[in-house]
């Protein structure tokens, strides 16, 4: 059961439990009045961990929690912008994720993410370019410049074999004349 339905939903929380918007939303209010930027970061790391089941999907449009994801990535806490990127890399293989994300200027802030010294950030927003690069918005993010640090991505298989293939993969759907 790697995804979820409202009949499991409702088996795993009980008839008591609390119901799942209920719960994501508490965790962004829980984020929104966070001191500490340890606090701050378990919460979002929460909240990506959410964004990939498809059961949340409308829940994450509902809460604003693709613009908080978006909000974390423009952090200077580089733990805040690899969870916010993972996040949003986890939402936007929904087109309707990935259009809010589109609508929100997001595309431009996932890009410098590419540029980021964490290599999960940087795998994560390879990722969600992937899923976000569609014909509307295409020469947004396949620029000169950003198709050329994603080649070099795909190029450095001995830094990384899974990161390579990643990037490879970016550039086989999306870059045809690649091939």
């Amino acid at each position: 059961y790697m995804f979820t339905n409202s009949q499991r939903q409702e088996e795993r929380t009980g008839k008591y439990g609390t119901p799942r918007v209920q719960y994501l939303q508490e965790l962004v209010t829980q984020f929104q009045n966070a001191s500490s930027e340890e606090s701050k970061e378990r919460f979002v790391a929460n909240l990506a961990n959410f964004a990939y089941d498809p059961f949340n999907f409308t829940f994450l449009r509902q809460l604003n929690v693709l613009e908080l994801f978006l909000d974390c990535i423009t952090e200077p806490n580089e733990k805040l912008v690899e969870f916010g990127v993972g996040g949003l890399c986890n939402a936007c293989v929904d087109p309707a994720n990935a259009a809010a994300v589109t609508q929100c200027s997001g595309i431009p802030l996932i890009i410098q993410c590419l540029s980021s010294p964490v290599r999960n950030t940087v795998n994560y927003a390879i990722g969600a370019l992937y899923y976000l690069c569609n014909a509307s918005n295409k020469e947004e993010i396949l620029k000169p410049e950003v198709v050329e640090v994603i080649k070099r991505y795909a190029a450095a298989g001995a830094v990384s074999v899974s990161f390579s293939n990643l990037a490879q993969a970016f550039l086989d759907k999306h870059v045809p004349e690649h091939q």
